[in-house]
């Protein structure tokens, strides 16, 4: 077993000091490196399951996708996040189907869904964690459809901008309009609208491809009314 994947593992996986030496065994041995060029289909909602996921290194955007092909994004994964909503169908109970794509070239590691489905069944500890880690994608979720149907436009804007800000460790923002748009759900017209606003404002400068938040204070006021 290659001490390197143990230790990812052991970091990454609360229960893994639960498992038995057989069933680490078996989680080595079903889980392979994976890699995904930037704006490749990771998961296509009801058509596939591939299992759990552990990022190692890019971006991963889940989203949901209309009747009329309309997309919101739920959610992003990043470096260390794992990704359980690619492994469905591991859960009886969650029929909520979502979509994965590559934001950028991704390396992840991938268990496969037949093992972490037998994982589920067999341990505890794993369904304890599965179902967490669940509840956990799922109150994003939810957060991001209140935002969508219940935030303005101005106010969604500026939550996005703190909580990208926040993801980056930086106050310069290294997104297009069209990108911050899929992510929020939106309209491109719209953020390019909010754009403006903020920059008459004085709360951010924007240049092409970057936004700078200038009045983090104003944007916080903005954010909490």
């Amino acid at each position: 077993m290659p001490q390197a994947l143990i230790e990812i593992f052991e970091h990454y996986f609360d229960f893994w000091g639960e498992l038995s030496e057989a069933e680490r065994d078996f989680v080595c041995s079903n889980t392979r490196n994976v890699s995904y060029k930037k704006g490749a289909y990771v998961h296509q909602g009801p058509l596939d399951c591939i299992g759990a996921l552990l990022i190692k290194s890019g971006q991963l955007r889940v989203y949901t996708m209309s009747e009329d092909g309309r997309e919101v994004t739920l959610y992003r994964l990043f470096a260390g996040d794992v990704g359980i909503m690619s492994a469905a169908c591991v859960l009886d109970d969650l029929t909520f189907d979502v979509y994965v794509d590559a934001e950028e070239d991704t390396e992840v590691l991938l268990t496969e869904a037949a093992a972490f489905r037998q994982l589920v069944e067999g341990n505890v500890h794993v369904r304890c964690y599965a179902y967490q880690l669940t509840t956990q994608r799922l109150s994003d979720m939810l957060w991001k459809m209140q935002q969508v149907l219940f935030l303005s436009a101005d106010r969604r804007f500026a939550i996005f901008l703190l909580e990208e800000s926040a993801q980056q460790g930086s106050d310069e923002i290294h997104l297009t309009h069209e990108q911050i748009a899929r992510y929020m759900g939106t309209a491109r017209e719209v953020v390019s609208r909010m754009v403006k606003y903020f920059n008459q404002e004085g709360w951010i400068k924007n240049s092409r491809g970057c936004i700078k938040i200038i009045d983090r204070q104003a944007l916080e006021q903005l954010k909490g009314k």
